[in-house]
């Protein structure tokens, strides 16, 4: 697949990602300023999450919400809830207190 954009810069240091929204298309979104971050990052995580790409707590950590938050979410959404070995590690990380 060709881009004609450049890819999404990613620093090994500190493990994070970096995703530019060209201003033309960031102008285009039809949201309040102050809402279109959050609401793009909340975007990203039900779709990572309903391709199974991040489990639920991870997809919490990137939209900012609790677990308990993420959850009504995508239940409201009708997103299928899955669960597997790497959600009940994050359970079970979760329950011993360390996030």
């Amino acid at each position: 697949m060709h881009w004609p954009l450049p890819p999404a810069t990613v620093t090994r240091m500190s493990k994070s990602l970096t995703l530019e929204i060209p201003g033309d298309v960031a102008d285009a979104l039809r949201l309040p300023d102050m809402e279109k971050v959050q609401r793009l990052r909340l975007e990203l995580s039900v779709s990572l999450y309903s391709q199974g790409i991040l489990g639920l707590g991870k997809t919490a950590q990137l939209a900012g919400l609790s677990r308990t938050e993420m959850n009504r979410v995508l239940a409201e959404r009708k997103v299928p809830m899955h669960y597997g070995p790497e959600e009940l590690a994050e359970d079970l990380q979760y329950g011993r207190g360390s996030q």
